[in-house]
């Protein structure tokens, strides 16, 4: 298999484990998660893609700004799955619930929701949809790209940075991604902003923090990683960088 080739190959795979897109079956050899990881920042610039469509489809109807909000979270949610969110459900009931390390594990295997969960879904879903639909024309492409990339970078970054709190699931399945795995996403991501403005790296100041913070909770509860923490990485820094948009959007 050549080097291009082989990269088409994770970039199957990326596609194939953070959204429900038709990707066909993978020839053997097939790549390790591992492999992929580097891919996740451009599986966000499909998802943020599809959801300013989404949106652009709404208000070119002639539905209201909310309703157009609504509209691109809903595509976004439908195209991976819910996987994050997912992710985030669980994160919040296990870091909210759990007293030591080995419940706090527990509860987020623990495929039932809890009210931490339903509170961080409500927050986090209103607070993006109140940012993108605070513009009369909604959310700038610009924007979505930036929150699909920048917060799916902030994922593989944890990834890389924190050991597997497990010793299976996903976080320990991809951990033994490669340590320059980050630069094609971070290129993407710097690309992005520069296109985007100056107000972009203002947004990518706070999904940093955010994810900081994520990073350090978790090590500090659980010693490490997830793929419920890298879920609700993801979902969180989409949110801010949504947020900030919003701020630039304000007349």
């Amino acid at each position: 298999m050549t080097p291009l080739a082989a990269r088409l190959t994770e970039l199957r795979l990326a596609l194939m484990l953070l959204t429900r897109l038709p990707m066909g079956r993978l020839r053997d050899p097939v790549p390790p998660l591992s492999a992929a990881a580097w891919a996740y920042p451009l599986v966000g610039l499909v998802v943020g893609l599809a959801g300013w469509a989404a949106q652009a489809l709404a208000l070119t109807l002639g539905l209201a700004p909310g309703l157009g909000a609504l509209a691109a979270l809903g595509a976004m949610a439908l195209l991976t799955g819910g996987l994050h969110l997912d992710g985030l459900a669980d994160y919040a009931d296990g870091v909210g619930g759990g007293r030591d390390r080995t419940r706090v594990l527990e509860i987020m295997r623990d495929s039932r929701i809890g009210s931490y969960g339903v509170v961080a879904l409500i927050f986090a879903l209103g607070a993006a949809a109140v940012a993108l639909a605070t513009g009369p024309g909604g959310m700038p492409l610009a924007a979505f790209l930036l929150a699909g990339t920048a917060s799916r970078l902030a994922m593989l970054v944890l990834l890389l940075a924190l050991p597997p709190a497990r010793a299976d699931g996903l976080g320990q399945a991809a951990a033994g991604t490669a340590r320059l795995a980050w630069l094609p996403g971070a290129v993407v991501v710097a690309g992005v902003a520069v296109w985007t403005g100056p107000q972009a790296f203002v947004a990518l100041l706070l999904a940093v923090l955010i994810a900081a913070t994520i990073a350090r909770q978790c090590l500090r509860r659980i010693g490490g990683q997830t793929g419920d923490v890298l879920g609700a990485t993801q979902v969180m820094t989409e949110v801010a960088v949504f947020t900030a948009a919003s701020v630039w959007l304000l007349p």
